[in-house]
């Protein structure tokens, strides 16, 4: 089997991972194959992952992680394993105790999968050129860069206008991503499974303005409006990769025809999941009287 490994460099003992990784890997007969950013840490030579054939991949981190893994192979369908060495760790199902009994699951084909929904999305640019962009699992979200003011932002939904928003900026999420910057922007939670997306405003500057949850075969296009200088917006995938928009540029956004694959390890259940690492409903600071 031959499995990918990304991981965030940043956590210190991300060495010993790779090496109790490196150990435990042979006798499943496992060949590793590493991101470009790892190979200092490997004890010994390990074979690049771009353009390896992947029957998984394994991602030690956090959330952020995860999301890069997902990009490196993505429309490839394979899943993706999360190893949570951070703090809340949402979308990684394991730690570092369970990696032996987590690879064992995986040669043995005994891992749950969920397939999550995908975000495709492009620039359109007046002259009618197209600039495809990376997929993204979280979220889409066109923004005002390092401007402080609001900028206003025409959205249309299936060729219908809803906007103009006056906003720092509008997220387009998967249901997946409806737990990450879309639930900080007021958006709401939509369980994973859920065919959607959710559109949320980045602090509308009216209080009539709320997200909106529509069908997930459905074409958002956002289109920021004059005036406008080429510092002011970007669009951004994952929170992670950006790029600066140009006057008359539109953002198309749709979802993907394929899907990211994550892999549990674990049998926790998605609200299980909420209440463990959002602490969802936690009342226990609270006394009756």
């Amino acid at each position: 089997m031959n499995v990918g490994v990304v991981g965030n460099t940043r956590y210190r003992d991300l060495r010993n991972v790779l090496r109790e990784l490196k150990r435990l890997a042979p006798a499943r007969n496992i060949t590793l194959f590493t991101e470009e950013d790892l190979v200092p840490l490997w004890d010994e030579a390990v074979p690049p992952v771009t353009g390896a054939a992947l029957d998984a991949l394994l991602a030690f981190g956090g959330d952020g992680t995860l999301l890069r893994g997902a990009r490196l192979v993505q429309s490839r369908e394979i899943p993706i394993l999360g190893f949570n060495l951070g703090r809340v760790g949402f979308l990684t199902w394991a730690s570092y105790d369970d990696l032996a009994p987590a690879l064992d699951a995986l040669v043995s084909g005994k891992l749950a999968v969920d397939r999550r929904q995908v975000l495709s999305s492009s620039i359109l640019s007046p002259n009618g050129d197209v600039q495809p962009l990376p997929n993204s699992l979280n979220d889409v979200t066109v923004h005002k860069g390092g401007v402080a003011r609001v900028v206003r932002l025409d959205v249309t939904i299936e060729g219908e206008t809803i906007g103009p928003y006056s906003a720092d900026g509008i997220i387009v999420a998967t249901p997946t991503g409806s737990t990450a910057y879309s639930l900080s922007a007021g958006g709401p939670i939509v369980v994973p499974g859920v065919q959607a997306m959710v559109v949320t405003p980045i602090c509308a500057h009216t209080l009539a303005v709320r997200p909106v949850v529509v069908p997930a075969h459905y074409t958002v296009v956002v289109e920021p409006l004059p005036p406008w200088a080429e510092e002011d917006l970007l669009v951004s995938l994952d929170g992670q990769t950006s790029v600066r928009l140009h006057p008359g540029d539109q953002v198309e956004i749709r979802r993907a025809p394929t899907a990211v694959l994550l892999a549990r390890f674990d049998e926790q259940e998605y609200f299980h999941r909420m209440r463990q690492k959002l602490h969802w409903g936690d009342l226990s600071d609270r006394t009756l009287d």
